[in-house]
C-alpha cells in the first residue's frame, strides 16, 4: 500500500492540462506604435506571443513570455516595415509550473504590414496669411512615429518620403461648402482664396500608394484665418455684448440717482433756509 500525496495528483493534472485559447487577437497600430491585444485575462495560466514575417521562422519578444496580461508591444520587434507579419498567442502554464505538452493551444492573428496598415495620427500646422491677404500658407508638422534611428525619433516623412502627401479641406468661415487641395510637401500655399475672407482649414496625411481605406490619416484640429471685415457682432460674443449693455445701463441709473439725490438735497436746504425767521437787529 503506497500512499500518493495529493500534490502529485495536482502536478499530473497541471502537466497535462489544456488551457483556454486566446480570443479576438487584434493588431492596434498608430504611427508605427504597434500593440497586439487579445482576450480574456488569464486566471491560472499565462500567455506567450510568437511572431514572424510571413513564411519565416518564429521569434519571441522577451517581454511577452508567460505574461498575465492581454497585450504585447511589438513596436521594436517589427524591424522591417515593408514586411508582413503574423503572430500566435499561446496559452501556457503560469510561471513556475511545468507541462509535458509538446504543443500549446494557440490563436493566430491576421496578417499585419506596418508600412501599409499602421494608422497615421493627427498632424499639427501653423497658419500664416500674407501681407497682401492673397495667399494663405499652412506649415504642417510631420507627425512623429514610435521609431528611432541613430538616437533620433523618426517622423512619418522619414518613413514614407515622397509617398507622403497632405490633403487640405477648407471652407469659408460659417459656410458648409468645402474644397480640397492635395500637396506633396509640408509647406502648403493656397492662393485661390477670396481676399479679406476668413477661411477654416483641416489637414490630414494622404498616402496614395496605400489601399483606399488606409490612405488618409486622422484629421487635424480646425484652424481659421482672421476676417478683416468682421462686424462688431461677429468679433464679440452675445455674452460680451449683453454685459457691455448692462454695464452702460447701470452707469446711467447710478448717474440719474446721484443727480436726483443732489437736486433733492439742494431743494431741502433751500426750503429749510426760507423757513427760518429773520432776526431783529
Amino acid at each position: 500500500y503506497i500512499r500518493v500525496p495529493l500534490i502529485t495528483i495536482d502536478n499530473i493534472y497541471q502537466r497535462y492540462r489544456i488551457y483556454p485559447t486566446a480570443q479576438t487577437v487584434t493588431w492596434k497600430s498608430t504611427n508605427f506604435k504597434t500593440i497586439l491585444t487579445w482576450e480574456p485575462l488569464p486566471t491560472d495560466y499565462s500567455y506567450t506571443v510568437e511572431f514572424s514575417p510571413v513564411a519565416r521562422d518564429k521569434q519571441r519578444n522577451s517581454n511577452c513570455i508567460r505574461i498575465s496580461t492581454t497585450m504585447c508591444d511589438l513596436t521594436s520587434s517589427l524591424a522591417d516595415l515593408n514586411s508582413c507579419y503574423v503572430a500566435d498567442v499561446l496559452s501556457e502554464p503560469p510561471l513556475g509550473v511545468t507541462s509535458d505538452l509538446t504543443e500549446f493551444p494557440h490563436t493566430s492573428s491576421s496578417r499585419f504590414c506596418p508600412a501599409n496598415d499602421t494608422d497615421i495620427g493627427r498632424p499639427d500646422f501653423k497658419l500664416e496669411v500674407s501681407d497682401n491677404k492673397k495667399t494663405t500658407t499652412l506649415y504642417v508638422t510631420d507627425p512623429l512615429t514610435a521609431l528611432f534611428r541613430d538616437g533620433r525619433q523618426l517622423n512619418i516623412r522619414d518613413i514614407f518620403s515622397d509617398k507622403l502627401h497632405y490633403k487640405v479641406t477648407y471652407r469659408k468661415n460659417k459656410s458648409s461648402g468645402k474644397k480640397v487641395f492635395i500637396s506633396p510637401t509640408s509647406v502648403i500655399e493656397l492662393s485661390a482664396l477670396d481676399q479679406g475672407e476668413s477661411y477654416c482649414f483641416n489637414v490630414q496625411a494622404f498616402i496614395p500608394s496605400r489601399s483606399i481605406d488606409k490612405q488618409l490619416g486622422e484629421f487635424s484640429q480646425t484652424q481659421c484665418s482672421d476676417d478683416d471685415e468682421q462686424s462688431f457682432f461677429e468679433v464679440y460674443s452675445v455674452g460680451v455684448i449683453v454685459a457691455v449693455i448692462l454695464l452702460i445701463l447701470l452707469l446711467i441709473i447710478i448717474t440719474v440717482v446721484i443727480i436726483v439725490c443732489c437736486r433733492r438735497k439742494k431743494g431741502a436746504l433751500k426750503t429749510e433756509k426760507e423757513g427760518v425767521p429773520l432776526q431783529s437787529i
